[in-house]
């Protein structure tokens, strides 16, 4: 679903371009994988082994393997998010140990597709799925013709509030940053709570708006692997960083990471009054213990505020897909998986209903079920279809670095510089440019 960088985090880079190349068939095996978590239904079919970290992801099992009698699922859990990258990463150098099927998250999808660690799925039928998900949905698991996932949840962002606070201030959901920032000034001015939080935790957060306001940080073709365009002291970024950073600065809001014992009391206590987040939110503050208590029932949401109204832009934080690895055996049967898996309707129901994924397949996202639904976090408010299914129609999909965890970790460092006050968004931008492209040339990559 989402992948959280931390300070703390091993930084899983990718080898030089020199070094690349995936396993190979004759590494794989075709024996069946017994270190299933999940029962096997039908014990003469074939296995496929899949790492996944879905909260749901039994019952998705269950469900894939009883409804085929052709092929079964073997699943475990491998880690959530940079754990389970890592495993991967290494599998990957060792040409051997990697799963055929593995979950990833869409910006991490690049990074291990440049070492030809994943299979395009072209010839294995997505196309004939494709009509299935929306135009950034798609392009998010594309290179060229080529697909390398499956999409199944995404992360169209907007905004949530405490009506509480709105009403006491008097304020209305803003609708550009400017409104935004006017209005945390009024609730300060007035005694309140911080307006939002500019944590350092969550870069990608960041990346999304800098790309919202107009910038492409990265642009990169796999069919081209040597060279990558790197933009990261544009003005577009610049300012997005100074907004924040004079947010910060002026006390109107907060520099605490986020998914914190300390950030969730803050969203119980009343501390923010807005939060920058995507449509998997509900069920992350929810399993949280957000909205259980005295302020249940004071969260809304709405768009997310934009840079310039007369030319919105919707942008995406977080959205994991199955991808089927070079080391698969049995490839086809590796893809039936990864195209099925979480694709049927019973699942895909479950997943939304317990709020686990926002789902990207159409078929949902048109049912008049999930349309019309009313969002117990948001007091029966139906935000599926006024705010986060307009807004997922009108992602566009985003270029993503062949070495994000690399990028999400210096962005994350100039985070903390701007909020501490040692560095101003401009010099963060060009330090932040400046790292990168020296990263990226150390890599092997031709930067333009």
């Amino acid at each position: 679903m989402r992948f959280i960088t931390k300070a703390a985090m091993s930084l899983a880079l990718i080898p030089a371009l020199a070094a690349c190349g995936g396993g190979d068939d004759q590494e794989a095996t075709a024996a069946k994988p017994t270190n299933c978590t999940n029962k096997i239904v039908n014990e003469a079919a074939p296995r496929v082994l899949v790492w996944a970290w879905y909260p749901n992801m039994a019952k998705v099992v269950d469900n894939f393997n009883n409804q085929h009698t052709d092929v079964q699922v073997c699943w475990t859990n491998a880690g959530q998010g940079q754990p389970e990258y890592e495993k991967f990463q290494t599998a990957i150098s060792a040409k051997k140990g990697a799963p055929d099927v593995i979950m990833l998250e869409a910006d991490q999808l690049v990074g291990f597709e440049i070492q030809d660690a994943l299979v395009d799925l072209v010839p294995y039928g997505a196309n004939d799925v494709k009509k299935n998900f929306s135009e950034g949905a798609w392009k998010d698991v594309s290179q060229g013709d080529k697909v390398f996932a499956a999409p199944v949840d995404g992360g169209p962002m907007a905004l949530i509030y405490r009506t509480d606070i709105f009403d006491k201030y008097k304020i209305k959901p803003p609708k550009t940053w400017a409104e935004y920032a006017e209005a945390a000034a009024k609730v300060k001015a007035a005694g309140g709570p911080v307006f939002g939080d500019f944590g350092s935790n969550v870069p990608a957060v960041t990346t999304a708006l800098m790309i919202q306001k107009g910038a492409q940080p990265f642009v990169y073709d796999l069919s081209d692997k040597q060279n990558i365009t790197v933009k990261l002291d544009d003005q577009a970024t610049k300012d997005v960083l100074n907004f924040w950073g004079e947010m910060s600065k002026k006390g109107l809001v907060g520099k605490e990471d986020q998914f914190t014992t300390d950030y969730i009391a803050g969203m119980v206590g009343g501390k923010y009054a807005t939060y920058v987040s995507a449509a998997w939110a509900p069920g992350y503050l929810t399993g949280a213990g957000v909205g259980n208590g005295k302020e249940k029932g004071k969260f809304a949401v709405a768009p997310l505020p934009q840079w310039d109204t007369a030319s919105p832009v919707s942008v995406n934080w977080g959205g994991s897909a199955f991808a089927v690895t070079s080391q698969a055996a049995d490839k086809a049967n590796a893809a039936k998986v990864a195209l099925g898996l979480y694709a049927d309707e019973a699942s895909l129901t479950d997943g939304w209903k317990t709020q686990t994924i926002f789902p990207l397949n159409q078929s949902v996202l048109t049912s008049d079920e999930f349309v019309n639904a009313k969002v117990e976090f948001f007091n029966g408010q139906t935000a599926n279809k006024d705010i986060y299914i307009p807004a997922e129609n009108a992602y566009k999909g985003a270029t993503y670095s062949p070495f994000t965890v690399y990028y999400y970790a210096q962005l994350q460092a100039q985070i903390v510089k701007i909020n501490e006050g040692k560095t101003t968004g401009d010099q963060a931008a060009t330090d932040l440019h400046n790292q990168i492209v020296q990263y990226a040339k150390t890599q092997g990559f031709t930067v333009k």
